[in-house]
C-alpha cells in the first residue's frame, strides 16, 4: 500500500504522456483524477488508522567509501499530514481542471503534469534522507516551471516561469551546500542517523582562527533553501509572477503545496534547530518580516489572482516564524489548514475568471453576487478563515501562533507578534477589499460578459464545496491532534527542547491579549467595508496627500525589490555577460581559436601533412627515414 501511494501517480503520469493521443482527452482525465483521488483515499486511511512510524528501505542507490545512500520511505505524522495534504488537494484539482481547462487541446499534456507534480512531491514528504528529498524538491521546481509556462507562446509567462526557476536556484543551491555539511559532520546524510547523533557530533571547525559552529551554519544553509521554496522575503519576488499559469496550477502549486515544501524541511529539521538558537532567531525575524511585507503589498494589488498569492506568502511567513519560536506542530497545524482555505480561494478566483472570459482585474468586474452566489459564499468563507475569523478554520491555527509569539518573551518573538498582529489587520482588510470589487460594488463589466455569467459546472462546484466545509470545520476538527495539552501525535517525529516550549505560557495567556489579534482583524475589515463604501474619497484624498502618495508608491512598487534587483543585480549581470563574456571571450579567446584565428592555420597545417598520404610505402619510408636522421642529428654532430 506504501508503495502504491508513490508510485502510482508517476505511473499515470507517464501513461497520460506518453499514450495521451491514443486514450483521449477522456481517458487522460479519467486515469488521472481516479488515480490521484485513490491515493487520496488511502492517504485519509492511512493517517487515521496508523500511529506509528514506518521505515521501508527499497535498495541501495550508490555507495562512497563508509558513505551510504539508500532509497527509502519513512513515514511518521509529519509525512502523514502532508499526504493528506498533497493528496487531497491534488484530487480536488485533477477534477476541477477536467473542466476549467475542459476546451484545451493539449488537456492530457496538463493532467500528466499535475500527476507527476504530486508523485515529486510524495517523494519529497516521504523520503527518509536529504539527498532523496533533494530529488522530490527539484522535482517539484521542475514541474512548477512546466506548469507555468503550459501556455508556453505566451511570453510573460515564458519570463515568469524562468524567474522561478532562476530564483529558487539560490535556495537550491544553499540546500546542496548544506547536504555537504551534514555529509562532513554525520557521514550520513539519513534523517535517522543525523537527528540520533545531532548532541554528541564535533560540530566545530576553525576556518582564519574563528570557531565556526557547523550545525548554525547547516541550520542557515538549510533555511536559505526554505527560503526560495517558501517565498520568503528576498527570494520572493517569483511568486507573484506565477500566478501566468492556470489557476489549478497556482492553486496546487502555488497555495497547497509546493510553496510548503520549505517549511516542511524547517518542520522535518527540527532536532538540527533545537541545536542552533541563532538559526531559529534568524528563521523568526525573515518569517515576520515576510508576514508584514506580504501583507502591506497586498493591499494595493488589483489582480485577483496576486492578491491571494500575497496572501499566500504572508501566510508562509506565520508558518516560518511559528517554526523559529520552536512551536514546530503549530507552524504545521497552520501549514494544513492554510492549504484548504487558500485551495478553496484559488479554485473561486477561477470560478470568478471562468465565469468572466478570463477577466482578472476586479477593478472591472463588481455586481457578481447576483450571478454566482454560491463562488460568493465560498470566497467570503475562504476570506474570512484567511483573516483568521473566529471559530473558522483560520482562526484556530494563526492565533495561537501570535499567542506562542506574545507567550515566549524575547525580543524576536515580541518583534513576530507585533508584525504577525498588523499583518492579520492587513489582510482582512485586503480580503474585504477583493470581496467588494468583485461581488458587490457596481457592475464594471461589459453587459455581455456581465449577462453571460453564471455558476460553473458540477466538476468545478464540487471541489469548491468540500474545501469550503473543510475551511469552516477542520481547524477545530484538528485542533487537538495538533496542538492539543497532553497530545502525543508528534512526540516521534519532532524535538523541541524543553526551554523553547512556550505552549503552556501561551495556553494561560489572560483573555484579553488572546483577542488582540482577532480585534485588529475585525477592525480592518470595518475599515474595508467603510472607506469601500464611501466610494473611495477617502481614500482618493490620502492618496493625493505627500504622506499618502509617498506610502503608496512604496507598497504599489512592493517595496521596490524588484525595482532593486534589476539594477544592482540583473543589470550588472547581463552588462558583465555582454562586456566580458561575449566580447572579450566569445568575441576574443575563442574566435583568435576559432575558424578565423588559429583553429584556420591548424586546418591548413593538416591539410598540408594529409597530402603526404598518398598511400605508397616508399614515400612513407622516405618520411620515417627524414625524421629519424632529423632526430638523430644532434648526436651525429657531437
Amino acid at each position: 500500500m506504501y508503495l502504491l501511494l508513490v508510485f502510482i501517480p508517476m505511473m499515470c503520469s507517464m501513461i497520460t504522456l506518453l499514450f495521451g493521443r491514443n486514450i483521449g482527452i477522456q481517458g487522460a482525465t479519467k486515469l488521472t483524477t481516479i488515480s490521484i483521488s485513490s491515493v487520496a483515499l488511502i492517504s485519509l486511511y492511512l493517517g487515521i488508522t496508523q500511529s506509528q512510524p514506518v521505515h521501508i528501505n527499497l535498495l541501495t542507490w550508490f555507495t562512497n567509501d563508509t558513505l551510504n545512500v539508500n532509497w527509502g520511505l519513512q513515514f511518521d505524522s509529519i509525512t502523514y499530514v502532508m499526504l493528506v495534504v498533497v493528496t487531497a488537494i491534488s484530487a480536488l484539482v485533477h477534477l476541477y481542471s477536467t473542466e476549467y481547462m475542459g476546451t484545451d487541446p493539449h488537456l492530457p499534456r496538463f493532467m500528466s503534469y499535475l500527476s507527476l507534480f504530486t508523485f515529486f512531491m510524495l517523494i519529497l514528504v516521504t523520503a527518509d534522507n536529504i539527498v532523496q528529498l533533494f530529488i522530490g524538491w527539484e522535482g517539484v521546481g521542475t514541474c512548477s516551471y512546466l506548469l507555468i509556462n503550459y501556455w508556453y507562446t505566451r511570453i510573460q509567462a515564458n519570463k515568469s516561469a524562468i524567474k522561478a526557476m532562476v530564483v529558487n536556484r539560490v535556495g537550491d543551491m544553499a540546500l546542496s551546500l548544506a547536504m555537504f555539511c551534514l555529509i562532513y559532520m554525520f557521514n550520513s546524510i539519513e534523517f535517522s542517523t543525523i537527528f540520533a547523533n545531532i548532541a554528541t557530533v564535533n560540530n566545530t571547525i576553525i576556518i582564519l582562527g574563528l570557531e565556526i559552529n557547523l550545525i548554525s551554519v547547516t541550520g542557515i544553509l538549510i533555511f536559505i533553501g526554505a527560503v526560495g521554496k517558501s517565498a520568503q522575503l528576498t527570494l520572493h519576488t517569483w511568486l507573484p509572477d506565477a500566478m501566468e499559469g492556470p489557476t489549478p496550477v497556482s492553486a496546487l502549486i502555488h497555495a497547497a503545496t509546493m510553496v510548503t515544501a520549505g517549511v516542511y524541511l524547517i518542520i522535518r529539521c527540527s532536532p538540527l534547530y533545537e541545536h542552533s538558537n541563532i538559526s531559529l532567531t534568524l528563521i523568526t525575524i525573515v518569517g515576520a518580516l515576510t508576514a508584514f511585507f506580504a501583507a502591506t503589498v497586498g493591499l494595493l494589488q488589483n489582480d485577483i489572482k496576486r492578491v491571494i498569492a500575497y496572501s499566500t506568502c504572508s501566510q508562509l511567513g506565520y508558518m516560518v516564524f511559528a517554526a523559529g519560536l520552536s512551536s514546530f506542530s503549530v507552524s504545521l497545524f497552520h501549514l494544513f489548514n492554510h492549504a484548504f482555505f487558500k485551495a478553496l480561494l484559488f479554485l473561486s478566483a477561477g470560478s470568478v475568471i471562468h465565469a468572466l472570459a478570463d477577466e482578472q482585474d476586479f477593478r472591472k468586474i463588481g455586481g457578481l453576487i447576483s450571478k454566482v452566489p454560491l463562488t460568493y459564499s465560498l470566497v467570503l468563507i475562504g476570506s474570512l478563515s484567511l483573516a483568521g475569523f473566529p471559530y473558522l478554520t483560520g482562526f484556530y491555527s494563526k492565533d495561537i501562533i501570535l499567542e506562542l509569539a506574545y507567550g515566549t518573551y524575547t525580543i524576536p518573538s515580541t518583534f513576530a507578534y507585533w508584525l504577525g498582529t498588523i499583518s492579520a489587520f492587513c489582510t482582512a482588510y485586503y480580503s474585504m477589499r477583493l470581496i467588494y470589487f468583485t461581488f458587490l460594488s457596481a457592475p464594471l463589466t461589459s453587459k455581455e460578459q456581465f449577462n453571460n455569467a453564471g455558476e460553473s459546472g458540477i466538476a468545478m462546484t464540487i471541489p469548491l464545496i468540500i474545501l469550503g466545509f473543510a475551511s469552516i470545520f477542520i481547524g477545530f476538527v484538528c485542533k487537538d491532534y495538533f496542538v492539543g495539552l497532553g497530545s502525543q501525535a508528534f512526540n516521534q517525529s519532532i524535538f523541541i527542547s524543553p526551554q523553547n516550549n512556550a505552549v503552556y505560557e501561551a495556553e494561560f495567556l489572560p483573555a484579553w491579549i488572546k483577542n488582540i489579534p482577532v480585534v485588529f482583524s475585525l477592525i480592518g475589515a470595518a475599515l474595508g467595508v467603510y472607506l469601500l463604501s464611501a466610494q473611495g474619497s477617502v481614500l482618493y484624498n490620502w492618496k493625493i496627500s505627500p504622506l499618502g502618495n509617498a506610502i503608496y508608491k512604496f507598497l504599489n512598487s512592493k517595496w521596490y525589490f524588484d525595482v532593486i534587483y534589476n539594477k544592482f543585480i540583473v543589470k550588472p549581470a547581463l552588462n558583465i555577460g555582454h562586456d566580458i563574456t561575449y566580447k572579450i571571450i566569445d568575441r576574443g579567446v575563442l574566435e583568435y581559436f576559432g575558424p578565423n584565428g588559429l583553429y584556420s592555420l591548424v586546418v591548413k597545417l593538416s591539410q598540408m601533412v594529409s597530402t603526404t598520404q598518398i598511400g605508397q610505402i616508399y614515400n612513407y619510408t622516405f618520411t620515417m627515414i627524414i625524421g629519424l636522421s632529423v632526430l638523430l642529428l644532434p648526436t651525429i654532430i657531437n
